[in-house]
């Protein structure tokens, strides 16, 4: 596999590692082309880039837009890239005080840590082809993480049952809030 290497990833690079400019909105260059990989991998121009201080540093600059666009936004340049799924993967989880009063935390693929709680919701979707279940945390800002499946595994033998609203529902406890992993059908 080709190595990416430009000076166009190179300028661009330099531009998210500088600090937000007052008042200056960053010019719009429409498409970067780098694209994140439902794996995780990040592209440009089709050649992975393996460098990981940069992805790091581009994922810092990750914004959503309300329509579902994806952007890196440093102070002078603001650009488009493709999602392939998620920018982010979480791929490892802690367990912070067992038990009644336990936080779940999250580490991502870019070693970014994130507490399910309110601001960090849980969501799980459904693999419209397999369907089995796609968990994903909010990670900040519309940005969001699918949790791998080793960890999601993890989370499930952490699940107990739980009586809410006449059902019988399947979750976890984190930061004092039960987080729904299924239904398992009326309560008895």
């Amino acid at each position: 596999m080709k190595k990416a290497s430009s000076s166009g990833l190179a300028r661009l690079a330099a531009e998210a590692a500088k600090l937000p400019r007052a008042g200056a909105a960053p010019r719009d260059c429409g498409d970067f082309d780098i694209r994140i990989a439902r794996d995780g991998n990040w592209f440009y121009r089709g050649s992975s880039i393996h460098r990981v201080a940069l992805v790091r540093l581009f994922s810092r600059v990750i914004e959503r837009d309300a329509n579902g666009q994806y952007w890196l936004v440093t102070p002078a340049e603001r650009g488009r890239i493709a999602v392939d799924d998620v920018p982010f993967i979480a791929v490892s989880l802690e367990v912070e005080n067992p038990g009644v009063r336990q936080r779940l935390i999250f580490r991502t693929n870019v070693d970014e840590i994130v507490a399910l709680d309110a601001a960090h919701p849980l969501r799980i979707a459904e693999d419209m082809a397999t369907r089995t279940p796609l968990p994903y945390i909010l990670v900040r800002d519309r940005l969001e993480a699918r949790i791998a499946r080793p960890v999601f595994y993890e989370l499930v033998e952490m699940g107990r049952e739980e009586q809410l609203g006449g059902e019988t529902i399947f979750g976890v406890w984190s930061s004092a809030r039960f987080f729904p992993l299924g239904t398992l059908g009326p309560a008895h």
